[in-house]
């Protein structure tokens, strides 16, 4: 289909036959002179000139002013599929995430700056997912929710601080929360794009929602949660008694975390190192995204270079018929 961008400008192309009209209506009747007869034959092709001239000016203007109003050929609707999750973050701000027990670049960092590191860069990757942040420790409060704008969600993840939400770890309302935001939000229809990534390094201990309750709730609308439990591996340490057994991670509780993956279709990860967490949000990256309900949109080709360069070619031709006239 043919059609104008601007066609409000095709309005211009009567502007010089108005220019020339109004000019030649202001000027007084001349007086009839007799000219001098060596001047009749210039006379006479000077006005065969303009005659000739006037015409590829004329169809000049008409193009300029076709290419002004921008000419397009729009081809027939195409439709393209849209890949998408609705993906909930759910990080644990208990006190815990504060043991030193992670590394980054052979330096001891506490959990919660690991996760900081990992999780902020999986959130700017997620293009095409709409993405949410929940906060839990005593409670669990929602900091974002789901959202296209990485960049905020990202920023909200760099800025979380221990002992905003509390010391404990209420796992179940974490998985409320998401489940209540997955309810509310718009285009959730298909249960099979909605995605919680519960990321924890204790077991629960506060809060009123059980997070097997809460797992059989997520069964039941469709949420698939995949957990990760954060802590290192227990290790020896020698002391003036011997060798003393060190277990960072003697909180966590996994039992609880792989139930909750298992029942609602999800995956238990254990992150006990900064490069195991990179590797573990590289797994889920490869999730299968959901074909979304198609967009439409209809191809355009410009075509205001054709009419341009016939005016240029026009205006070529108009110099070189005056150019002609006076050499003659």
């Amino acid at each position: 289909m043919f059609e104008f961008n601007w066609p409000w400008l095709l309005l211009l192309l009567p502007l010089p036959a108005l220019i020339r009209f109004f000019s030649q209506t202001g000027q007084a009747q001349a007086p009839l002179v007799l000219p001098n007869l060596p001047y009749i034959e210039t006379a006479a092709n000077t006005v065969n000139t303009k005659q000739r001239v006037i015409w590829p000016l004329s169809l000049m203007w008409l193009c300029l002013v076709i290419a002004a109003a921008r000419p397009m050929w729009i081809g027939e609707p195409q439709s393209i599929p849209q890949q998408g999750r609705e993906m909930m973050l759910a990080v644990d701000l208990s006190g815990s995430m504060q043991v030193e027990d992670m590394q980054i670049n052979n330096r001891m960092v506490d959990r919660l700056s690991l996760v900081k590191s990992v999780v902020a860069d999986f959130i700017q990757q997620r293009k095409g997912d709409r993405v949410g942040l929940i906060f839990f420790a005593d409670n669990a409060y929602l900091q974002a929710p789901l959202t296209f704008d990485l960049k905020t969600v990202s920023g909200y993840m760099q800025q979380a601080v221990l002992g905003l939400v509390g010391e404990q770890t209420a796992i179940g309302e974490g998985i409320g929360l998401a489940l209540k935001r997955f309810d509310q939000a718009e285009n959730t229809e298909n249960k099979q794009q909605k995605v919680l990534i519960l990321l924890t390094d204790g077991q629960n201990n506060a809060g009123e929602v059980k997070p097997l309750e809460a797992a059989k709730f997520a069964q039941e609308q469709g949420v698939k949660i995949y957990t990760i439990g954060v802590g290192a591996d227990a290790y020896y340490k020698r002391t003036i008694f011997g060798n003393q057994k060190v277990d960072p991670s003697r909180d966590l509780d996994e039992t609880t975390l792989k139930t909750i993956a298992q029942q609602t279709g999800g995956q238990y990860f254990r992150a006990r190192d900064a490069e195991s967490l990179s590797a573990i949000y590289a797994e889920l990256d490869k999730l299968e995204p959901v074909v979304q309900a198609q967009q439409q949109f209809r191809p355009q080709t410009d075509l205001f270079h054709w009419p341009l360069a016939i005016a240029l070619l026009l205006s070529i031709f108009a110099c070189y018929l005056r150019q002609g006239a006076r050499n003659d």
